[in-house]
């Protein structure tokens, strides 16, 4: 067959990349072509995405593009949530605002006044949290009902991508399941939730299926950056989908773990769960590719290494991701342990102070050195991985003989090895790229040069080395989980 060649432009929360996959008939090989930061603008009182910028970005990458050739299609996946809104003209009425923005404190509990909490679950099937695109909209219902007024439509942060690249509006499937103002077993707009709690459901987008050309790339782009022409893809919008997309196994049944600032954790199913168990727990259902449900934990994951380590760095302390995982390996296990997704470790900041003032009103010791820190950071996460896994199973009332880890956090041995060991089972990590491996592949199948979401997944088996962990010391573990649960209930 003919080579393809298709560029996957992958925002995370902190970088951007525009990456370049060509596919030979067997094989995905992907190279980088532009890479770049993703920094949010604290612009008075609230934090912005900055949009402008990364759409300069996007451009250097088609750029850089021209020196191989031609390119078949282009598609941009982001994290979930955000949104951006646009007059009749289609101009932005203000910068995308980060959904770590203070402005959606108390619109959860806001909500459950006009709507019944359980209810909102049974149609949305989307764990609650405050972040999540209907919380923000009510916000701005509430506070910002002028600027409602002056807008046309509103996009998820893909699709606001993909307008400016090709003239369409759309709602891809997967960056609208991140709402929860989906219908998640009819996969189209809750009314009763958009008019219980009055939003403007007008401004949404029509819904399109993950991996859905939406148009070619705008004219008068191509003439600015003297690129052809080529087409725009919605493939899957949230990042999470596209990294689900490229987990390289054959099972039906499996677990996954999505691990870069956030950890995603959670199994792929046919059909949405709801029901008591993932009401109590909280668990999300997530649209993707070929119409299928991811049900899943939304974890904080490497964002508190991540966050610990500019601390360290505004201290005059510079530190890789790699030396600091050396730092950790020898430290004592279990001396200190925090809850990852407690709510102090959200914001950006001080993480590091943040953790001793856990541990210490919790009444454990207080790390003190950078490898302390490190070790209770992987080994909280990977406890809390133990407790998403024991909940998905008595959910779905399956068993899983294998964790497959996709994404940043499998450059960690460390993380690995401690995930393995707390879940109890084996844990495949790669690949490392998994994001871009699934933007490319849904590229791929809606052109198709992929017949089906399992050709994609053995496509990347051929594609990439993985590394299997085997778990270690288990009686120790187990003890370690049981003692973590019942703390975890004091910490509330």
């Amino acid at each position: 067959m003919e080579t393809k060649k298709v560029l996957a432009v992958d925002l995370g929360a902190s970088s951007g990349r525009v990456m370049l996959g060509t596919f030979d008939g067997d094989k995905i090989t992907v190279e980088e072509l532009h890479r770049f930061s993703n920094d949010p603008v604290i612009l008075g009182k609230t934090m912005y995405w900055d949009f402008l910028r990364l759409f300069h970005e996007i451009k250097q990458g088609l750029l850089k593009s021209k020196a191989y050739g031609k390119i078949d299609s282009i598609s941009v996946d982001t994290w979930g949530v955000d949104f951006g809104i646009l007059d009749e003209a289609g101009n932005l009425l203000e910068n995308p605002v980060h959904y770590r923005d203070g402005r959606v404190a108390g619109m959860l509990e806001k909500s459950f006044e006009s709507i019944d909490k359980e209810r909102f679950y049974q149609i949305t099937g989307n764990q609650f949290m405050e972040i999540n695109t209907v919380f923000q909209l009510l916000y701005l219902s509430l506070n910002r009902k002028r600027q409602l007024d002056l807008a046309d439509s509103l996009l998820m942060m893909p699709d606001l991508f993909n307008y400016y690249l090709s003239g369409e509006k759309c709602c891809e499937y997967s960056a609208a399941s991140t709402t929860q103002l989906l219908d998640a077993v009819h996969k189209e707009w809750s009314q009763e939730v958009i008019e219980t709690l009055k939003l403007p459901g007008r401004l949404l987008a029509q819904i399109v299926p993950s991996g859905t050309p939406v148009g070619m790339l705008r004219p008068e782009i191509c003439e600015e950056l003297g690129v052809e022409s080529m087409k725009v893809v919605a493939g899957a919008g949230h990042d999470t989908q596209c990294a689900l997309a490229a987990v390289p196994t054959g099972e039906k049944d499996f677990i996954f773990i999505s691990c870069g600032t956030w950890s995603l954790f959670g199994t792929e199913l046919d059909a949405p769960v709801i029901n008591e168990n993932s009401t109590r727990f909280n668990i999300t259902n997530e649209g993707g590719v070929g119409g299928k449900i991811s049900f899943l934990k939304n974890i904080i994951g490497l964002w508190l290494i991540q966050e610990s380590r500019r601390q360290w760095m505004r201290e005059g302390k510079e530190f890789s991701f790699g030396e600091l995982e050396k730092l950790a390996a020898p430290e004592e296990p279990f001396r200190s342990l925090i809850d990852p997704d407690a709510p102090e470790f959200a914001p950006s900041g001080n993480v590091p102070r943040r953790i001793r003032e856990f541990c210490k009103r919790t009444g454990q010791p207080v790390p003190e050195t950078e490898g302390q820190l490190v070790r209770c950071i992987n080994e909280s996460l990977a406890l809390k991985y133990r407790m998403a896994l024991e909940e998905i199973k008595e959910c779905t009332g399956k068993e899983y003989p294998v964790i497959h880890m996709v994404g940043g956090g499998t450059q960690s041995a460390l993380l690995c090895q401690l995930t393995a060991n707390a879940c109890g089972c084996p844990v495949c990590a790669g690949p490392v790229e998994a994001t871009v491996y699934g933007n490319i592949a849904i590229q791929l199948m809606a052109e198709g040069s992929i017949g089906s979401l399992g050709e994609i997944r053995s496509v990347i088996r051929a594609s990439e080395d993985i590394r299997r962990f085997e778990p270690q010391d288990p009686e120790k573990w187990e003890a370690a989980y049981r003692k973590y649960q019942e703390d975890c209930k004091n910490w509330v």
